[in-house]
């Protein structure tokens, strides 16, 4: 660990005796906190930026990205991961969140599963991982024993690796070849980084998993031409890409283009105007 490692995740609120609190209060108080989360998360761009590449680079080269966590930040992980195949029409082992405690943790705590500096490992070798993949480990204190166990056993096995942290010179960015801190500060409630900290770590994600998908090609102008047509709202959303990208009038023709190729992208590729 640093010497120079600063744990502001779990410092005093700037706020006391928020029960007395007026609901307004609260609430502008909140929105207050949360406003300094964009300004930090932009100080990080260059790193951000550097994972991007690599894993980018992994990817187009038939690798997978990993993400691993515990608690929420491995809650924030899998989100990200699972809205990937409806939104980019990648396959759904391309990103995978991984948690600690395995899936029930999604729903349910699992008591002391985040303390384990071993499982992290094992939960990734049952994805047969390699160095053709790349691993993002997501710690808001940068100190959970599952992430940094699971990211330095991946350097010691030649695998590329990233963090996400919420604390300078966490002992989590010590083991990451591309380490992220975005310092958020003290949470409106002591401790309770599921606030400013969790939505950092989404902000991040966010602009990982979209930035890449646009590097690999899934993306055309500024649409998701490779969605996933599962209901109506996605499939009037096609229509109106198709609209936009071959200038089409008619919807119902732009309709009948889609249901016949089945995506916006071939819809596109095949339209003979």
């Amino acid at each position: 660990m640093s010497n120079d490692f600063i744990r502001t995740t779990e410092s005093t609120s700037l706020y006391t005796n928020i029960e007395k609190s007026s609901t307004l209060d609260i609430l502008q108080n909140i929105n207050t906190e949360d406003k300094k989360v964009a300004i930090e998360v932009e100080k990080q761009i260059p790193q951000i930026q550097l994972f991007i590449d690599a894993a980018a680079g992994k990817l187009a080269n038939g690798g997978r990205l990993f993400y691993i966590g515990a608690g929420t930040s491995g809650r924030i992980g899998l989100v990200d991961a699972s809205e990937c195949p409806p939104t980019f029409g990648v396959s759904a082992d391309l990103i995978t969140g991984i948690i600690a405690g395995g899936q029930k943790a999604m729903f349910h705590a699992v008591e002391n599963a985040e303390d384990d500096i071993n499982q992290a490992w094992l939960d990734l070798q049952e994805h047969k991982i390699s160095n053709l993949d790349i691993v993002l480990g997501i710690a808001a204190s940068g100190t959970t024993p599952y992430v940094i166990g699971g990211l330095q056993k991946c350097r010691e096995a030649g695998i590329q690796t990233g963090s996400i942290s919420c604390n300078k010179n966490s002992p989590v960015s010590n083991v990451a070849h591309f380490p992220i801190e975005v310092v958020v500060g003290p949470e409106f409630l002591t401790g309770s980084t599921r606030m400013k900290s969790g939505t950092a770590q989404k902000m991040v994600l966010n602009m990982i998993s979209t930035t890449i998908m646009i590097k690999l090609g899934r993306i055309e102008n500024n649409m998701m031409v490779h969605m996933q047509l599962t209901n109506q709202k996605l499939f009037d959303r096609g229509v109106k890409m198709i609209m936009e990208a071959t200038h089409i009038q008619d919807a119902n023709i732009a309709a009948q283009l889609l249901r016949t190729h089945g995506s916006v992208k071939k819809s596109i590729d095949n339209y003979k105007g």
